[in-house]
């Protein structure tokens, strides 16, 4: 290399590293080390050495954080370790029982002296971002836990997350979770230039913040200004052993954490703390919602493990819903794809917990004859649990002269047929399997990502299906041509081959889709996918006795009984041999069969609970060993568990599997069962 060259390298890492070191200092320790002209100035001259000798450029120059191209898509990528979501508590008393509830499944002593984290909870958009060798390589939204969409080139212009982590020997591999956001102040002046505009105004920050990750221009992303809180780290042959420390290692590498965070040594420091910031984070300059309370050491997190849906070490202690009066200007009805029929208030708009509010769910007539509301009266609304707003109370003394008492129709507003009042419900019901407004629901349902996920085919292509009598039932869908739908609204002859490629497509999804995407009621994605693994067809499934399907774990009597009502209808019947004749997965494939048959161990179906110190195996392996056989390990003795897998220094769940006659292995038993799979 000549010396000149030798120089100009030397020049671009000095200028880099300085100015890696003023963004760190701007936008994570708040405390700028330069003036903006000197940046812009120093900016400049990496960007033209960079130019000038391309070869220098590598990908964590902060020259590189926006791309110059628009991508054409986002592609979707499975996490390697899923993001949970919380559960939510809404009071300190289900805080308590949330700390009731975790200690149930823990074998840990003083119970009393345990620590806990808490943060702020950041209104925004959780995102997972992976580091290789101390460099950003991926970042990727939450979506739906298990897979994101890939929106790298976008994160990288965010400045508060850094394209190198700030550490003299990183890790090879590393995933940090957080939260991008708005900032208040950037929301507000975003809304102003697009009301100059003309354009929709952003309805709050989380919104304005979701949608301004999935732009396919960086450039926009760039003006916009997010900014992003990391919260959670995954790091394999690590000496951290707590979220406190966690979040230091974090701020050290170079990222922004929330500096409100707080170490409490008890329950009663938490509650303080979130009674602290109740009034306190009005003064913030970005929207937050609640306080994320955290299990500080990761042996007792690991040791508590998931439930279906959370972590048991964690959870998201929520403010008060905020509540606004506004006027009852009119009140419909929906009818839902089950038929069912709810009251909504149309009201004069109101701003809301960030977002402008114009309906609200008034639940039944059980309700409405409760509020006694009417057409014209002043009411207080609220979001429960911050996202479906409801009518809370209605004030009378406001109430116009001359109001009349509202009455639920007694005929389908969409077919006129008569609705019915099930016993034991507080619901009315449309049983007309015909009705346009079930079909359209039942539609759009069976399109969504968790059941058949045909793209394309939304809420705003179905009711021109419907309107224009193309479709009459699911199975219709599959006899659509491009040249039927091509002369839609705004659809076009390429949309229309599209559209019908994603509807033959759907073709291939397995049988646990096609069952939930059927609809029937209490049957999610989850009991779906437990039904196939246990009927290995449609008709098995059908066939199935309350029983049968009782014994199924995670159905109970009410899932039981909605199955066999489902089936029991001749439309239902009708539409299954319909689906059969168009070619949808009605049974488990070969493979999926050989998967499931080969999984039917001794282990199958058993509950099992540990306790004690095992002789050889720590908890970890045998619970894996268990799970690979079939099995399943919960932290809690009750009726439906099978078997005690017996240690040393057993406690109080030997007392009660005795007390329950729940049969004990020791870790010699166990393994003996399964060499004999």
């Amino acid at each position: 290399m000549k010396v000149e060259n030798l120089g100009v390298e030397q020049r671009v890492t000095q200028l880099r590293q300085q100015l890696q070191k003023a963004n760190y200092a701007y936008y994570v320790l708040d405390d700028p080390i330069m003036e903006d002209a000197v940046y812009d100035q120093l900016y400049r001259e990496l960007d033209n050495l960079e130019k000038e000798h391309p070869q220098l450029i590598t990908p964590d120059s902060p020259t590189q954080r926006v791309g110059d191209k628009p991508a054409s898509q986002f592609v979707s990528v499975t996490h390697n370790i899923p993001l949970y979501s919380l559960e939510n508590a809404f009071n300190l008393d289900e805080l308590k029982a949330w700390k009731n509830r975790w200690q149930r499944y823990s074998e840990k002593e003083d119970l009393d002296t345990i620590e806990y984290v808490c943060e702020l909870k950041i209104d925004g958009s959780a995102l997972a971002l992976t580091y290789e060798n101390g460099l950003l390589i991926r970042g990727v939204t939450r979506g739906d836990g298990t897979t994101g969409e890939d929106i790298t080139q976008n994160i990288r212009t965010i400045r508060s997350i850094p394209l190198k982590l700030n550490l003299d020997n990183p890790p090879p591999m590393i995933e940090v979770r957080g939260e991008a956001f708005l900032p208040l102040d950037e929301f507000d002046r975003i809304n102003q230039e697009r009301e100059e505009k003309g354009e929709a105004l952003f309805a709050n920050p989380r919104n304005a913040a979701a949608g301004t990750l999935r732009q396919l221009d960086p450039k926009i992303v760039d003006q916009r200004r997010l900014q992003f809180f990391a919260y959670t780290l995954h790091l394999e042959e690590t000496e951290i052993s707590s979220q406190w420390q966690s979040l230091n290692y974090l701020q050290n590498s170079g990222f922004l954490v929330n500096p409100h965070r707080k170490l409490c040594q008890s329950l009663d420091e938490v509650a303080d703390y979130f009674k602290q910031w109740e009034t306190a984070r009005k003064d913030l300059p970005y929207m937050t919602d609640g306080v994320v309370v955290k299990i500080n050491d990761y042996s007792l997190q690991k040791a508590l493990g998931f439930t279906q849906k959370f972590p048991r070490w964690a959870i998201a202690l929520k403010y008060p819903a905020e509540e606004a009066p506004t006027i009852v200007k009119d009140i419909i009805v929906n009818v839902g794809r089950t038929g069912a029929v709810t009251p909504m208030a149309v009201m004069k708009p109101v701003h809301l917990a960030g977002t402008t509010v114009q309906k609200a769910t008034l639940h039944n007539s059980d309700r409405i004859s409760q509020l006694d509301i009417r057409v014209g009266d002043t009411v207080i609304i609220r979001k429960a649990g911050e996202i479906i707003p409801e009518v809370v109370r209605v004030l009378k003394e406001l109430r116009p002269p001359d109001t009349q008492p509202y009455e639920m129709p007694d005929r389908c507003p969409e077919c006129n047929s008569l609705l019915i009042r099930p016993p034991e419900e507080a619901v009315l019901r449309c049983m007309n399997l015909s009705c346009n407004a079930i079909l359209k629901g039942s539609l759009v349902h069976w399109s969504s990502r968790d059941a058949l996920d045909i793209r394309g085919l939304g809420e705003r292509i179905v009711v021109l299906l419907i309107d224009n009598e193309l479709v009459n039932s699911i199975a219709d869908l599959y006899y659509l041509t491009p040249e039927k739908i091509a002369n839609l609204e705004r659809m076009g002859s390429k949309s229309a081959d599209n559209l019908i490629k994603a509807i033959e497509g759907s073709k291939q999804q397995p049988f646990s889709r096609v069952l939930y995407g059927l609809g029937i009621r209490y049957v999610g994605s989850v009991t779906a996918n437990l039904l196939t693994e246990n009927f290995l067809s449609i008709d098995q499934l059908s066939q199935a006795s309350f029983t049968s399907l009782c014994s199924v774990y995670g159905v109970g009597g009410e899932i039981a009984q909605s199955i066999i009502d489902w089936f029991s209808i001749q439309k239902n019947y009708d539409l299954i041999q319909q689906l059969k004749k168009v070619g949808l997965q009605l049974e488990i494939t070969s493979s999926e069969k050989n998967t499931v048959e080969s999984s039917l161990t001794p282990l199958s179906g058993k509950t099992f609970v540990i306790t004690g110190t095992l002789p050889t195996l720590n908890r970890t392996e045998a619970k894996t060993l268990i799970e690979k056989a079939g099995g399943k390990v919960t932290g809690s003795i009750s009726k439906k568990t099978d078997y005690l897998l017996l240690g040393e220094n057993a406690g109080s769940k030997l007392i009660k599997a005795q007390e329950l006659g729940i049969t004990q292995l020791s870790e010699a038993d166990l393994l003996a069962f399964l060499q004999t799979e």
